[in-house]
């Protein structure tokens, strides 16, 4: 460390929770002042951008005051973990008002507001603050000590200036980056799925043309539906055929449950064992969702075992394909008060187009080929997007080690 950088304590550099006082000193009861709730402070916020304005009398109480060039911190989990923090600026008066949560730094002459605020926004700040968090369930906050005790390397002035240039260079290309990987991820999903709208959608004209079939799902397909055992009868459950939920459905195929049913739970509910290979749709809790079952496997209610009547006539890896492209339609056409769901006549009634099985089999094919394609580029986009959090860390934890 250079001879004219020093080490102190965060509380020492700042002033932490100014007094409201001096916002009253400055201005009357009728004056306008910014209204700041925590809603419109985002993770990582640099500067804030502010929106309402409220009169002084109207906020004075209840909520907390900052200025211009003071630091905001939210306290309270979970926005303190997430890493809401931003600079106050282009405060109406100067003056601003918010969230009791926000815990406020107002710097001295011998820090930057925006050292402060790369300084809190180091991975530890948040990481070892979260295991210092006080306070209910839900309503954890992060004591002002933990945060005024922390020790920073303050260098003069022109060095802070210097540092704090650097970091806004690096970080800005950086957030672009991240962006460029985040646009092309996103881009790389929409590939997959413009290409599967446009199988189907081209399908309707093939119907038309004769080339392929329209049929409502009902007629080519039997629906079967599934049920729980009673929890009060415990011969129903413990035995050896697998029962499964929405919540097994945690990727397109069901492997395994964590719940198994005896045959007297079988005979004795509602459930039907669906066959391995065949299509599970939700239809209630979890609606929309689809899968291909990996075992023989009973169902609950809010599941469809989805079984065509002819293979010859109907792949099950097209049906499934078919599914996934119609699941917004389905969560759309979903009623109920409190769990959203659709009725059996409306999944019957559902117009499926059928390509000839050879021409099926060639989509599934291409979808798989495409899919993992899509695949792999997301995980080099998700590698990158991680790789370039870790460099805006590295080069933050680096800034504050007085490497830079």
């Amino acid at each position: 460390m250079k001879k004219a950088w020093k080490i102190k304590k965060l509380g020492d550099v700042c002033t932490i929770k100014p007094a409201k006082k001096l916002a009253r000193e400055q201005l009357s009861n009728k004056d306008l002042v910014t209204f700041f709730p925590m809603a419109n402070l985002k993770v990582f916020n640099y500067y804030i951008n502010p929106i309402q304005t409220k009169q002084l009398q109207d906020v004075y109480k209840g909520y907390v005051y900052f200025a211009n060039n003071d630091v905001l911190l939210a306290k309270i989990t979970p926005c303190f973990e997430n890493g809401k923090l931003g600079i106050a600026n282009d405060l109406e008066n100067g003056i601003g008002f918010g969230s009791s949560e926000y815990m406020v730094f107002r710097p001295s002459d011998s820090i930057l507001s925006e050292y402060i605020y790369y300084f809190l926004s180091l991975d530890f700040i948040r990481r070892e603050g979260k295991n210092r968090m006080t306070g209910a369930v839900g309503h954890k906050r992060i004591p002002i000590e933990y945060i005024s005790n922390q020790s920073l390397i303050v260098p003069p002035l022109p060095e802070q200036k210097r540092i704090v240039k650097i970091l806004d260079k690096a970080f800005k290309a950086i957030d672009m980056a991240k962006k460029n990987a985040e646009k092309n991820l996103q881009n790389s999903k929409e590939l997959f799925e413009s290409y599967l709208n446009g199988i189907f959608a081209n399908g309707k004209l093939k119907v038309e043309n004769g080339e392929w079939e329209e049929k409502r799902l009902g007629e080519v397909c039997k629906i079967i539906g599934g049920g729980t055992p009673s929890k009060k009868n415990k011969e129903f459950y413990n035995g050896n055929i697998l029962w499964a939920t929405v919540r097994d459905m945690k990727s397109n195929i069901i492997k395994i449950t964590e719940c198994k049913i005896t045959e007297n739970g079988v005979k004795n509910s509602a459930t039907n064992i669906i066959s391995r290979g065949n299509v599970v749709i939700a239809t209630r809790v979890g609606l929309g969702k689809v899968c291909i079952l990996k075992n023989d496997t009973a169902i609950n209610q809010d599941l469809k075992g989805v079984i065509p009547n002819n293979s010859r006539m109907l792949s099950i890896d097209f049906l499934y394909r078919w599914f996934t492209n119609i699941s917004d339609k389905i969560i759309s056409e979903g009623t109920g008060a409190t769990v959203q769901g659709v009725k059996l006549t409306f999944i019957n009634s559902l117009p499926i187009v059928l390509p000839p099985l050879p021409e099926q089999k060639q989509i599934v094919k291409r979808l798989d080929k495409l899919q993992t394609e899509t695949k792999r580029l997301e995980n080099i986009y998700q590698q990158k997007i991680a790789d370039v959090e870790e460099l805006k860390k590295s080069i933050l934890q680096k800034a504050f080690e007085g490497e830079l």
